[in-house]
């Protein structure tokens, strides 16, 4: 008897296990994916993602798949993985106001590779967590208003060594020499130019290998960026190290406050450290990106559309020399005086509209959920851009229009001008860029006018986008006195 009834209770799972699948197969059967293609086994549509930013025009391979599948959300595969890509103000709002409820950060594995440690690969939601707070504190407004008169002094000692000599400069590759020693300058205190060298070059290499086929062979530009982030990673441990060492010792009054010192005092509810040697490393090392990057594509475009445009660089300059004839001969910039560059800030935003300086950021499914009617699969990545909104008609009349009055009065609608995304994801430097934007927006209108030396100069993107020869310009120094 009991022989039967075990093989009665066994039939009776058996078909509650095939009911299940049953239900689960049609279930994900009806399941609604969002509309486009994968493009190409395992690969995808990556290659096809890769040469539109190559050729400078990111934006097409968005609105292409916008026209032809849908204005709010399509799929694609991007770095061998199911990709759906978000589109218009309300993909954006979707996913900024979901973060850690339907999605949480996401980067291709090959960036890890690159960007962190060996032990760090797989590290934890907890640990970037740590990464963003340790930034989002460091810089908050009261910190930010103390590093404007170094900006200050840093661009009018870069501007007199680096430009004022000569009557051609190529803008790119010199403000990224700029923003990148003021990285090394507040994030490090770093003052020396060979050891800024010292960052810079490997810098170089990374970016090179972050935007080539990742295969790790020696040769490849992926393994040169390897070896490169291993370099940076071993120099910024010594600086730490050597900075722990300042702070025990008996002068560590006098020990630089700047982000490294900021995380090494950071604690905890039980005294303890916040971040480990490797963490603190990691987060400078996204700081200097961004440095070495974002911020020196904006500041090109802006100086390439203040060359553009007579008429706007005048009205810069007209604000920037009210701002100069105020202040005493040795005075440096300071908050009040970004306060009152509203029309510069309104020419760089609107820079940035054309040409963002990041072409968006990916996010992972942590779950099942829907959006305009689609499902988005637990595990599937996804992907906001402001090529979707910023050129979008629907948003901005004549969107190839240079016109700074867009950001007058209130402005873009909410979500549509997301040069720096949006939500609790915000790009934690916003602020910072800025800054940096305006204070070097300053002293070059203050010190001279520019005409581009290639008219057309076309451009491509590599983790920003560029002026393929760097945007060569004559300079053409100013003769007034403040």
């Amino acid at each position: 008897m009991d022989f039967f009834s075990n093989l009665l209770h066994l039939v009776l799972l058996c078909i509650s296990f095939s009911l299940i699948f049953l239900i689960y197969k049609q279930k994900s059967t009806r399941a609604k994916f969002p509309p486009g293609k994968k493009g190409w086994p395992v690969i995808g549509e990556t290659l096809e993602f890769g040469m539109a930013g190559k050729r400078g025009t990111p934006e097409m391979f968005i609105n292409d798949r916008m026209s032809k599948y849908s204005q709010e959300l399509f799929k694609t595969s991007l770095f061998c993985e199911n990709m759906a890509v978000f589109c218009g103000a309300s993909g954006n709002k979707f996913l900024f106001s979901n973060e850690n409820k339907y999605v949480i950060s996401w980067l291709p594995p090959f960036f890890l590779k690159v960007l962190l440690p060996e032990s760090l690969e797989n590290f934890s939601p907890e640990d970037s967590i740590k990464i963003r707070r340790a930034v989002v504190e460091f810089l908050m407004p009261e910190t930010l208003q103390y590093f404007i008169p170094i900006m200050d002094s840093m661009a009018k000692k870069h501007l007199e060594t680096d430009w004022s000599p000569y009557k051609q400069v190529k803008v790119l590759p010199l403000s990224m020499k700029y923003t990148f020693a003021l990285a090394c300058r507040l994030f490090m205190s770093i003052t020396d130019p060979n050891h800024v060298t010292t960052f810079a070059d490997p810098f170089a290499l990374i970016v090179d290998g972050l935007t080539s086929v990742p295969i790790n062979i020696p040769g490849t530009n992926f393994n040169r960026a390897i070896k490169a982030g291993k370099v940076i990673h071993q120099e910024l441990l010594e600086v730490i190290q050597q900075r722990k060492k300042d702070l025990l010792s008996e002068n560590n009054a006098t020990v630089a406050r700047d982000f490294i010192t900021h995380t090494l005092l950071a604690l905890d509810e039980n005294g303890r450290s916040v971040m480990n040697d490797l963490l603190i490393s990691s987060n400078i090392v996204g700081l200097l990106l961004a440095g070495h990057d974002t911020t020196s594509s904006a500041i090109t475009f802006v100086l390439k559309y203040l060359a553009d445009f007579p008429h706007v660089y005048n009205e810069v300059l007209k604000e920037q020399m009210e701002i100069a004839r105020s202040k005493g001969p040795n005075d440096l910039l300071n908050w009040d005086d970004i306060k009152k560059m509203k029309y510069s800030w309104n020419v760089a935003r609107e820079a940035m509209r054309l040409i963002p300086p990041s072409s968006g950021t990916f996010r992972e499914a942590i779950t099942d959920f829907t959006y305009a009617g689609f499902t988005i699969p637990k595990g599937w990545k996804a992907y906001w851009t402001p090529h979707s909104t910023h050129k979008n008609p629907k948003y901005f009349p004549n969107p190839e229009k240079f016109d700074p009055s867009r950001f007058e009065s209130n402005g873009p609608a909410p979500y549509t001008f997301v040069p720096f995304g949006g939500g609790p994801r915000i790009c934690p430097g916003r602020e910072y860029a800025r800054l940096e934007i305006l204070v070097f927006m300053h002293n070059v209108v203050t010190r001279f006018k520019w005409e581009k030396a290639i008219l057309d100069e076309k451009i491509t993107c590599k983790l920003s986008p560029i002026p393929v020869d760097g945007l060569p310009i004559y300079l053409k120094p100013h003769n007034h006195i403040y």
